[in-house]
């Protein structure tokens, strides 16, 4: 199997990776006023972001899943690794103000340089 067969398997490429992306957990405010939280920033990268593809639009219409993304960012290799008590923000016009919850976390088998993130609308019901 030659280099150029190899590079044509890989599902993402760096180039794709165009949307800057924050990942943060809520901590509790100092203050006198307990629930109060404030975000604090983990990790921020660039990713490929994906939406719910038209053959599945009906399934994710039933499971309430339409505001969920899917994201692709690199492997940080030990840095950071994001969990499902992380929130991220989407760095663009499109996403403006909006914030998710990160429901999964899974390695790109294709590509081991890769990182699978499913992140849901904050507020957003889920099945």
């Amino acid at each position: 199997m030659n280099l150029v067969s190899l590079n044509r398997k890989k599902r993402v490429r760096v180039s794709d990776l165009n949307t800057r992306v924050i990942f943060y957990e809520y901590v509790p405010k100092k203050g006198p006023y307990p629930g109060e939280e404030e975000k604090r920033p983990l990790y921020s990268c660039w990713a490929k972001i994906d939406h719910v593809w038209m053959k599945d639009l009906e399934t994710a219409k039933h499971n309430n899943t339409l505001s969920d993304v899917t994201l692709t960012i690199r492997d940080a290799k030990g840095d950071y690794f994001p969990s499902n008590k992380h929130f991220l923000e989407i760095n663009s016009r499109k996403y403006k103000g909006n914030v998710y919850n990160v429901r999964s976390v899974q390695p790109d088998l294709q590509n081991n340089d890769f990182i699978t993130v499913v992140a849901q609308l904050k507020g957003a019901k889920s099945e």
